[in-house]
């Protein structure tokens, strides 16, 4: 079994912890002002960490666009829900939810604290 457990580089573990939280309905599994690891089921949905913690190479310079080259998906099974969650965080969303012919899937994009940008499907 191969499994990834992505880890982005945020300003503010917390708040983009609490922020995630309240759109996702993932839970904290680890918590901290450096890094925390969002859950759901069991299962590492997310882990966050901070900006210039801990030497990582690609995770140094806050200056740089974060996420360029990467775009977080979910899939969801409440995406209605999740949207309404996003519309009250007055999150930036870049498209409603609309059907991706590509995908055969409902979707919709959304930009984090941080400007990574999310598409959140059913």
């Amino acid at each position: 079994m191969i499994k990834t457990e992505t880890i982005i580089a945020v300003k503010n573990v917390s708040e983009s912890s609490l922020w995630y939280q309240k759109l996702l309905g993932c839970i904290s599994g680890h918590g901290g002002d450096s890094f925390e690891i969002l859950t759901s089921d069991d299962t590492v949905v997310l882990c966050l960490h901070k900006w210039g913690e801990h030497q990582h190479p690609t995770m140094q310079h806050s200056e740089m666009e974060a996420g360029n080259g990467l775009i977080l998906f979910f899939r969801v099974d409440n995406l209605a829900t999740i949207f309404d969650n996003a519309t009250n965080l007055n999150a930036r969303i870049e498209k409603e939810i609309h059907y991706n012919e590509n995908s055969l899937k409902n979707q919709f994009i959304v930009r984090d604290l941080d400007n990574y940008y999310l598409i959140i499907s059913d």
